[in-house]
């Protein structure tokens, strides 16, 4: 079986088990960091944020598809390490290539900020896999041995946890930014996400109903922690695919960065700095919640 637990927990359970797993350390010993004024948020910061997103997407699907990560020359002169990660062995030849693709796409965007940042281009921060991935199993009631890279089901459903929020963080820095240029490129970005979004939820979908469980299950997880608002859908609801999650105009949901911190940072809390898959936060301005 690809999933080794029944995924029954509800959404409050899901939230503790985030809490408790994702965010016990970085809620230790933490005073909270002043907030970021959104009148002080540049264009530059909102790219540097962007990156650090970008080198976890990019950590993640390298690692699957070809068991090494990010070279030395894309990473920085001081990276933070990366746990986890092993190349995942596809049964299905197009889902290898969907997922090889899709790791071709993240590099290269990460390679497009570095570039365009110039010298202001954060290192890649520290990024741990195996931490993330173990809370959010937990949350969602995917059993302890849960492994991303374990199978190809596994490897979609954990690159879902990135996509559908990377898909929604860009949609909220289209409202912020300011330069044009800059906006264009991350609506081109945007779209490329969405497509990995789509191309991960309708794969999943296909794969019968367990995996509808387990992707419905990290979507309710998910949505518990990053704010108040319900903007997170499964893949699976009234009898029927949602492989679009969007406002009742098909409009794309937004997060701010704080709501995108919270989940990858696996906390429902304000001012936490770090946690989750980042568990030395990310590196530039917009790090706290």
């Amino acid at each position: 079986m690809v999933m080794q637990a029944p995924l029954h927990l509800s959404r409050r359970q899901s939230l503790q088990g985030l809490i408790v797993l994702g965010a016990g350390a970085a809620l230790s010993g933490i005073a909270r960091p002043s907030p970021v004024l959104a009148q002080d948020i540049s264009d530059e910061d909102i790219f540097r944020f962007a990156l650090n997103l970008e080198y976890m997407e990019a950590e993640y699907y390298l690692r699957g598809t070809t068991g090494m990560g990010i070279d030395a020359a894309d990473a920085g002169s001081k990276p933070g390490d990366v746990v986890g990660g092993k190349q995942v062995s596809f049964e299905t030849p197009a889902i290898g290539e969907f997922m090889q693709e899709v790791a071709e796409n993240e590099l290269a965007h990460v390679r497009f900020y570095r570039k365009t940042l110039g010298t202001n281009a954060v290192d890649r921060p520290a990024i741990d896999f195996d931490a993330g991935f173990k809370a959010v199993a937990e949350a969602a009631g995917l059993g302890p041995d849960f492994d991303p890279f374990g199978n190809e089901t596994n490897f979609v459903l954990g690159g879902m946890v990135f996509e559908d929020v990377g898909v929604t963080a860009y949609a909220g820095a289209a409202t912020v930014l300011k330069n044009k240029d800059f906006l264009a490129a991350a609506a081109g970005i945007l779209a490329v996400e969405a497509y990995h979004m789509g191309m991960a939820r309708s794969t999943l979908y296909r794969k019968g109903e367990e995996a509808w469980k387990a992707a419905n299950a990290v979507s309710d997880a998910r949505d518990k922690i990053d704010g108040s608002d319900d903007k997170d859908q499964g893949i699976q609801g009234d009898g029927k695919a949602n492989i679009v999650p969007s406002t009742p105009d098909a409009i794309a949901f937004t997060r701010t960065p704080q709501e995108v911190l919270q989940i990858v940072y696996l906390t429902d809390k304000d001012g936490v700095s770090k946690g989750g898959f980042y568990p030395e936060g990310m590196n530039g301005t917009l790090k706290s919640t």
